[in-house]
């Protein structure tokens, strides 16, 4: 097979670049090594900036977000019995954010690339790339037990933090940087109504819980967790019992608890992969950077490289431009690692760290003190929140 870009990863990353490229006149073909029914069983972040929102306008994939989505002008945090809320919209001039599940985005690109004819392949097992530094690297697979090849002009490596395409660049050339956290998400999914219209982010001296939605009907809950704590400890009443004791008396008299119908447990990083591109590879995603949840960055960063990326692309086979490509790699971080900042800062802030000293503890305190008085301090929260321009 030939094409122009070869797309490795079916996850929302790739499957965006994929429609924005196809739609530009631009041939590329998209492997992705799980199942379609395993890739759309994936539960993931939900909060879109108005960037992501507008990338997927651009793709032409946004007509059912728009039905079923909402807005949320604000949020909440709540610490240690004090609250305060964000005003989002009066903070940044109009800006709000977008709900609308990650997996609902990853299922309207599916059913866009399948109603564009755009050739996406599922179960490509034993991806690997050759000849990245030629003019003319090769992508080879296993399918249906016959290997394949995909001869191609450019790879996007949007196959996230466990997959390939981050390997392949030398090793005296990447430099990363990690920092992994001493807890994990427990995650639960429920058929309830929400307990608040907003986002509401915890602090409790139990540890961090955070109160988020899919949809009218759809609840998604966090606990903080030891990361290595088993599922089978976490039974539906346990969790119930240890999230309304994190939550203000007010939100727990109102929560409306049900079986769970998705339970997991994320462990929480931070980690950067520079550069983000080698030769004729360019890295978009979990490929090139990992956020902790707490912000809400993870699928908002991956849009912002996918418009980079995808303008990159559209410039050299338009006009032959070589700029965008050259300098995607420097571009996208400088906004990964504002994200990255954000991210860490909120982790810091809101959740419970097992070696916090009391001085430490003190300073989050001050923290909050000087969020809930400072109208600069909730402007600089809120405009990161929203998403920095790109």
């Amino acid at each position: 097979m030939q094409t122009q870009v070869a797309v490795i990863g079916g996850g929302p990353a790739g499957l965006l670049l994929s429609q924005i490229l196809h739609l530009n006149g631009i041939d590329n073909i998209v492997l992705e090594r799980r199942s379609r029914e395993y890739v759309l069983s994936r539960i993931r972040a939900g909060v879109l900036e108005s960037g992501t929102v507008s990338m997927l306008e651009r793709a032409k994939v946004a007509d059912r977000m728009h039905k079923e989505s909402d807005t949320h002008s604000g949020f909440v945090i709540a610490f240690r019995g004090e609250t305060v809320r964000i005003g989002l919209e009066e903070l940044t001039n109009g800006k709000v954010v977008t709900i609308y599940g990650q997996t609902e985005i990853t299922r309207d690109l599916y059913e866009a690339r399948e109603a564009m004819g755009g050739i996406v392949i599922d179960e490509a097992d034993n991806v690997q790339l050759h000849g990245l530094d030629t003019d003319k690297p090769t992508v080879t697979f296993d399918k249906n037990d016959e290997s394949q090849t995909v001869q191609c002009d450019f790879v996007a490596g949007c196959d996230g933090f466990h997959g390939v395409s981050r390997t392949m660049i030398p090793a005296d050339i990447v430099k990363t940087f990690e920092l992994v956290y001493p807890f994990g998400w427990l995650g639960v999914l429920s058929k309830t109504p929400p307990v608040s219209h907003e986002v509401i982010y915890v602090a409790h001296e139990r540890g961090f819980a955070l109160c988020s939605m899919r949809s009218e009907t759809l609840s998604r809950y966090y606990l903080q967790c030891p990361v290595d704590d088993d599922l089978v400890d976490w039974p539906d009443d346990r969790f119930w019992t240890e999230f309304k004791s994190r939550l203000p008396t007010d939100v727990a008299e109102r929560l409306i608890t049900g079986p769970s119908i998705e339970k997991s447990i994320a462990p929480l990083r931070s980690f950067v992969c520079e550069p983000m591109a080698w030769k004729r590879l360019f890295l978009a995603g979990d490929a090139g950077h990992i956020v902790p949840p707490t912000g809400a960055k993870g699928l908002n960063l991956a849009s912002s490289d996918v418009h980079y990326l995808s303008r990159a692309f559209i410039n050299f086979y338009k006009d032959g431009d070589t700029d965008g490509l050259d300098n995607y790699s420097a571009i996208a971080l400088q906004r990964v690692w504002k994200a990255e900042r954000f991210s860490w800062w909120m982790t810091k802030f809101l959740n419970d760290f097992p070696d916090s000293s009391e001085f430490d503890n003190r300073m989050r305190q001050a923290d909050f003190d000087y969020l809930k008085s400072s109208p600069v301090a909730q402007k600089s929260l809120a405009e990161n929140y929203v998403g920095v321009p790109y």
